[in-house]
């Protein structure tokens, strides 16, 4: 009877990539919304000019929460700088201070 090392059949969590489902699809359709509520305010629905703008708000935080998860799962600075189209040390110093 053979033992097989847990360590080598089943790698630490760190290094396991989630599938990834409909992003591009998810993305588009997060874009349209956006994009939709850009032309509501440019037909005269100025009262929805503060929740438009407050959206900036809401992605920066989004962004924020996306890369503290990336981190936590195991991808580098290099690896989220990259996928950003910035350097390692650009992504590390925007993000890098938070928990």
């Amino acid at each position: 009877m053979s033992t097989v090392k847990h360590t080598l059949t089943h790698p630490p969590r760190s290094h396991r990539r989630r599938d990834v489902v409909e992003n591009d699809a998810f993305a588009a359709f997060a874009r349209r919304i956006i994009r939709a509520h850009g032309r509501r305010v440019a037909t005269g629905d100025v009262e929805a000019l503060r929740d438009l703008t407050a959206l900036s708000a809401v992605i920066d935080q989004a962004i924020t929460e996306a890369v503290i998860g990336l981190r936590e799962f195991g991808y580098s600075w290099a690896e989220i700088g990259s996928r950003l189209g910035i350097s390692r040390q650009a992504a590390q110093q925007r993000w890098g201070d938070r928990p």
